[in-house]
């Protein structure tokens, strides 16, 4: 008996149980009047497995695998490798603490093997270019939007903004990895680099310009009882400046990831169907997919410069308070 069921595929067997269960609703109705719930209930279930017939088992095996029929927020869920809990505090080194240690030994790696002694050449390699490349479009970034100083002393914001500008960059390209985990995408995690970056800029602004720093929120020539109201209106935008921009680039990410992610399972479930006209259909979404995704490089390194580009226009304001 269990040897027949098991030769039994799960296809067939799942439609021989919507013809039980239509038989038995047939022999249960007192009278000739359809249940109408129970009837579209038994038409769902004709309609999945025709569907399972259609497509096959193993068709939805590999769609499961691939994580089809799934939320597209699935991808930006936090995974605990290690729970570690001390207290009320939580400690677990999870998928995004992994990724963060991945692209920091990697970009630290890559660095090292162009800097150590020996290690640059003459004619470089792709990835000396790539550095190489961003080593000089920083600084020039730095000079054109930092006014009012010296070459050289403008240079000493280079470092903090170089790794912010380097870090940003690899942060948003890993996140283009399939089955990798996009660390930008998460709000805490980019809302904790602006505010931080921004705490800085407001320390460098004290430490320029001393309480003179907060006559920006002051313009010259305000009438003393309205002081007080300018003072609260220009604090507020201006403590707001690290809220948007740490919005900015979680919400460009986590949206421009779901969209392919969306896309992809609708081209992937179309493919998955043994019919020519779907076949043929999903050749649409698998290139809108192919496009999408090219779109989303290029929003990963666009967001690396506009993070970097506001940083150095709110340095600036700090520095020249303007």
């Amino acid at each position: 008996m269990a040897e027949n069921a098991a030769e039994i595929p799960p296809q067939e067997a799942f439609k021989d149980f919507v013809d039980e269960e239509r038989e038995a609703l047939d022999k249960n109705q007192a009278d000739d009047r359809p249940i109408e719930r129970d009837e579209r209930e038994i038409e769902f279930l004709n309609q999945v497995a025709q569907d399972l017939r259609r497509r096959g088992p193993l068709s939805v095996y590999i769609t499961q695998i691939l994580g089809g029929g799934r939320s597209p927020l699935d991808q930006f869920a936090i995974v605990p490798f290690y729970p570690l809990q001390i207290g009320k505090l939580y400690f677990s080194f999870t998928n995004a603490s992994f990724f963060l240690l991945l692209i920091l030994s990697f970009v630290l790696f890559l660095f090292h093997l162009v800097t150590q002694k020996g290690g640059g050449k003459l004619v470089g390699n792709a990835c000396q270019s790539v550095l190489e490349l961003i080593y000089d479009f920083v600084p020039n970034l730095v000079n054109e939007q930092i006014g009012g100083l010296s070459g050289n002393v403008k240079q000493k914001y280079f470092p903090c903004i170089s790794v912010t500008f380097t870090f940003s960059l690899f942060r948003n390209l890993q996140g283009m990895i399939p089955y990798s985990f996009t660390v930008t995408s998460h709000f805490l995690v980019t809302l904790g680099l602006s505010f931080s970056l921004f705490i800085g800029i407001t320390i460098v602004g004290f430490a320029k310009n001393g309480l003179h720093f907060l006559s920006f929120s002051l313009p010259a020539g305000v009438p003393l009882p309205l002081a007080p109201f300018l003072v609260l209106l220009e604090l507020i935008p201006h403590c707001f400046r690290a809220l948007s921009l740490g919005i900015r680039l979680f919400a460009n990410m986590m949206a421009g990831h779901s969209l392919v992610k969306i896309l992809s399972g609708f081209a992937w479930t179309m493919l998955c169907m043994n019919d020519l006209f779907y076949f043929i259909g999903s050749t649409g979404p698998f290139f809108i997919v192919l496009a999408l995704t090219g779109l989303e490089l290029g929003v990963a390194i666009l967001q690396a410069y506009v993070f970097t580009i506001l940083i150095c226009i709110y340095l600036n304001d700090a520095i020249n308070l303007h």
